[in-house]
């Protein structure tokens, strides 16, 4: 019996599962769209915690607009970083991650630079809420840049053609076949 595990032991022992839980780069994030992310992610908490410092509002609107988007952008862009750097994103269900992550981020680069445009033309014009504009635009160029980079990388997904390989599966015909032409 001893012969047998020595046979077998050598091909049936399971392997050490990979113990690495980043995957960067990835299919889905290159590394420098991984740091991009990670600035984006910063700076929207900043401007989300700056704007929450906010005490007085002469006109709530715009700052609680800011609020939302910079919130949103914080939480979304967190875990949609946390989905693409690691392999989480098998368990999710979404086919095409690429589309997805350039949609999503196209999406809030201009809510950011809209929700800091209105803030900006419509504040008390303190410090701090000066500081907290200043952040909110530099989320916006972070946004944009990952936009860009992505572009420049992958081109834009949702088109039709672009970087998608061809459709190979076969089609079920929707004619029959008849030896005499006739039906």
């Amino acid at each position: 019996m001893a012969t047998i595990d020595t046979v077998y032991n050598t091909t049936t022992e399971q392997q050490p599962k990979s113990r690495k839980w980043l995957i960067v780069p990835s299919e889905n994030l290159e590394k420098i769209r991984f740091v991009i992310k990670v600035i984006e992610v910063l700076l929207s908490f900043v401007a989300f915690v700056m704007e929450e410092v906010v005490s007085n509002c002469s006109s709530c609107g715009p700052l609680y607009f800011f609020e939302f988007v910079s919130c949103t952008a914080f939480l979304f862009t967190l875990l949609l970083l946390i989905l693409l750097a690691t392999k989480l994103h098998e368990r999710v269900g979404i086919n095409s991650w690429p589309t997805l992550d350039f949609g999503y981020t196209t999406a809030m680069a201009f809510l950011f630079l809209i929700a800091s445009i209105v803030f900006a033309t419509d504040n008390g014009q303190t410090s701090l809420e000066k500081g907290t504009v200043a952040f909110g635009f530099m989320a916006t160029v972070a946004f944009f840049a990952d936009c860009g980079y992505f572009w420049k990388i992958r081109g834009i997904p949702c088109l039709k053609g672009n970087n998608q390989p061809p459709d190979t599966t076969p089609r079920p015909e929707n004619e029959k076949l008849n030896s005499n032409g006739t039906e």
